[in-house]
């Protein structure tokens, strides 16, 4: 022990005189460039011979080499750590103040008598910048190899694109890096034999394993964040096969920033494990910030279901839009916290922008409409658990459509300008208790939209299950690993879609800005996704290997969720990932008058069962 730290204190000592002589050594060394290029170029330009100069008019040349070079460095900050060592904005420099002092150097033998030729300075002005440019080179390649730690370990990156010699470059000019790039593996055929900062491509990603395998690599780095969900699933069925650990740079941005996260220490920006989100999420869309901003930044805002998985993310995407108030409703006062947390670094609790309520108290929800008068609303707050709700469908009833027609009746009485209704994927051709009454939810809204004031905008979005939320199948799986197994799969031809909460989240508060009235929005899932395969790398990862056990589809569930019902046309007039979609309008007198919940799970069985009758059609 004592001698690693007797080692590091010589290291820390070997960089402090580095620190504060290392610009004097390499001004020093260029003068000796210049002096030696002068000679070299006299030599040179009379065949190899310097007895025929004359030995003063030599060094006056050396001097006004020297000093014009000090001068100009001196003067361009060349030796004050305005540029990287060796980098090349300092080559950029080096190479005008070398070129200033040639021709500086030029003119005095052209206005001098003197023995030099006029020649020399030309010859020595190349011979100065190849000196100086190659030993910054070389003393920066050594510097780095030097100063990375011998535990360093090597990984083989995939992808050769941008964003590969991006991370490539941090991780071999990063001191402290304990990641050493030592193969590339791409499919572009185009790349095969390029090098990147000195780093081979050497294959594709089919021939990762016997990569690794010849390399004595046990890690690989997928250097594509932008990759679309299937090439991030190939890569990560190729570095199972293989047997190795994979991380991955999640996203552009979070290189250029530099955020770092809880991923590997000391290697670079954002590298870590792979996780489940990154491959079944997508890269971020482009949306215009402009058309949310025009209907958020300076209005009153209310959420509804503030504490939850879907309405916290929200909150946090709206927060960042300055929204004159941002007030957050919620029955779960831990939620509430969580989300006040989040978004302000502190949760004080005392802000009366957090709103404690039941909204099935209708007396309670019209006071909070009476106290800050929200101009835009988003409705989040639902029961989502499908079982549970095929259990107790008068539960779903009561807060999935009753709390919704009370809060749109309220909106319409208070005038807000835009209700946004979070609906899911199940409304879509519903089998369940849970799609029948959002189902419900959305021709509700479509019914206010048609009854509101022009200027108003009441819509739904709907989309599929959220990466992240609470009770996701990722939730579930997880939770079965640390318990040991089975993991459990409903049926082994199940698909869902899947979308990252910041995802959903970022195009619902866009789809507020482009909604028509009484449209339904419909975000764009990606690709389904075998559930199957996402249990099975569940599995492989445990130690040991888990088992994955069927049970069977439970009453209301689909083998496959759709995103469109049979009669719903797919139309994206706006952005390639919302569709708008028409729904027709439901009266709520023609379902139920709402003063009668005497038997509430009656009323719920009857709309599930027999769905109320169509006022449009």
């Amino acid at each position: 022990m004592s001698g690693f730290i007797s080692a590091l204190v010589r290291h820390d000592r070997l960089m402090s005189v580095r620190r504060r002589f290392g610009p004097s050594l390499v001004m020093l060394f260029d003068l000796y460039a210049w002096s030696a290029a002068i000679v070299g170029g006299v030599w040179l330009r009379y065949e190899f011979r310097l007895d025929l100069v004359d030995v003063i008019d030599l060094a006056r040349v050396l001097a006004v080499a020297v000093l014009a070079h000090l001068l100009l460095g001196g003067a361009v900050g060349l030796y004050r750590r305005r540029w990287r060592f060796g980098s090349f904005d300092e080559a950029v420099i080096l190479a005008g103040v070398v070129a200033a002092v040639g021709s500086l150097t030029f003119a005095w033998t052209f206005a001098v008598s003197s023995s030099v030729p006029r020649s020399a300075p030309l010859i020595a002005t190349t011979l100065a910048a190849l000196l100086m440019v190659t030993s910054r080179s070389f003393l920066r390649l050594l510097n780095s190899r030097a100063s990375r730690p011998r535990s360093a370990e090597p990984i083989v990156v995939i992808g050769a694109g941008d964003a590969s010699e991006h991370i490539v470059r941090a991780l071999l000019g990063l001191e402290a890096s304990r990641l050493l790039p030592v193969a590339i593996v791409d499919d572009d055929p185009k790349k095969r034999r390029l090098r990147v900062m000195g780093v081979p491509v050497v294959g594709t990603i089919d021939d990762l394993s016997a990569t690794c395998s010849r390399l004595g690599v046990g890690t690989a780095l997928m250097a594509t964040p932008s990759a679309p969900q299937e090439l991030r699933r190939k890569v990560a069925r190729a570095a199972a096969d293989a047997g190795v650990q994979l991380l991955i740079v999640p996203s552009m941005d979070s290189l250029i920033l530099g955020t770092g996260s809880d991923g590997i220490s000391g290697a670079a920006p954002d590298i870590r494990p792979v996780t489940e989100t990154d491959l079944l999420g997508r890269p971020p869309a482009a949306i215009d910030p402009d058309e949310i901003s025009a209907y958020l930044t300076g209005r009153r805002v209310l959420v509804t279901g503030a504490g939850g998985s879907i309405g916290s993310e929200l909150c946090r995407t709206i927060a960042r839009f300055n929204p004159a108030s941002l007030v957050m409703v919620d029955r779960d006062e831990s939620g509430l916290h969580a989300t006040q947390l989040s978004i302000d670094g502190r949760a004080m609790l005392d802000s009366r922008d957090l709103e404690l309520a039941d909204l099935r108290d209708r007396p309670r929800l019209r006071q909070i409409f009476d106290d800050h008068r929200p101009e835009v609303v988003f409705h989040a707050a639902a029961l989502k658990h499908l079982p549970l709700l095929e259990m107790y469908p008068e539960e779903a009833w009561k807060s999935n459509v009753v709390v919704t027609h009370d809060l749109l009746e309220i909106a319409l009485e208070h005038g807000v300008d835009r209700f946004v209704n979070i609906s899911t994927d199940k409304a879509a051709d519903p089998t369940s208790v849970l799609g029948w009454t959002k189902r419900i939810g959305e021709r509700l809204t479509a019914d206010a939209a048609r009854r509101a004031r022009a200027g108003q905008n009441y819509i739904s979005v709907r989309f599929g299950n959220v990466l992240g939320s609470r009770g996701s199948v990722l939730t579930a799986f997880e939770a079965q690993v640390h318990a040991g197994g089975p993991i459990t799969v409903t049926h082994p031809e199940v698909t869902r879609y899947f979308m990252t909460i910041e995802e959903a989240a970022r195009l619902t508060v866009y789809a507020g800005a482009i909604g028509r009235p009484a449209e339904v929005l419909v975000l764009d899932m990606g690709e389904p996704v075998l559930i199957l395969d996402v249990a099975r790398r569940f599995a492989q990862r445990a130690e040991p290997a888990l088992e994955v056990v069927f049970t069977s589809l439970r009453h209301g569930e689909k083998v496959h969720e759709v995103l469109f019902a049979s009669d719903e046309r797919d139309r994206r007039p706006i952005h390639p990932l919302i569709s708008h979609v028409d729904v027709p309008r439901l009266d709520w007198a023609s379902c139920v008058d709402p003063g009668d919940v005497a038997d509430a799970s009656v009323i719920a069985r009857v709309a599930v069962e027999r769905p109320p009758v169509d006022v449009d059609r």
